[in-house]
């Protein structure tokens, strides 16, 4: 988990654009700052979860965190499906990885308990 919220984390910074594109409009502010700021959580929960002292708390931060970003996949689903051009396999891709949010969380809850 640490791993994989590093990487995207340094994705927020290197490709900016996509993450941009999916953060909800009503949101005020512009999207970069979302995108960076999120990318700088996801950075810091990494560390968070990597350190066995803090794991604990970055179980903790990583549930926050991913029920925090929903908001963007959710997004993302809407537009793929809104979207006429959008591929097919995009399209069901981002719909269905919707439901998978909740394992993520669960899992993210379970590093909590059982950190030393």
């Amino acid at each position: 988990m640490s791993a994989g919220l590093l990487g995207i984390g340094v994705l927020h910074f290197l490709v900016p654009g996509p993450f941009d594109s999916i953060i909800p409009p009503m949101l005020p502010g512009r999207p970069r700052t979302y995108t960076y700021v999120s990318g700088v959580a996801e950075i810091a929960v990494a560390g968070t979860l990597a350190v066995p002292r803090t794991r604990r708390l970055g179980g903790r931060l990583a549930a926050l965190l991913f029920v925090a970003v929903y908001p963007a996949n959710v997004q993302y689903a809407v537009d793929s499906v809104r979207e006429p051009k959008t591929p097919a396999l995009i399209r069901w891709a981002s719909i269905l990885r919707l439901p998978l949010q909740l394992p993520m969380i669960t899992q993210a809850l379970r590093v909590s308990r059982e950190a030393g």
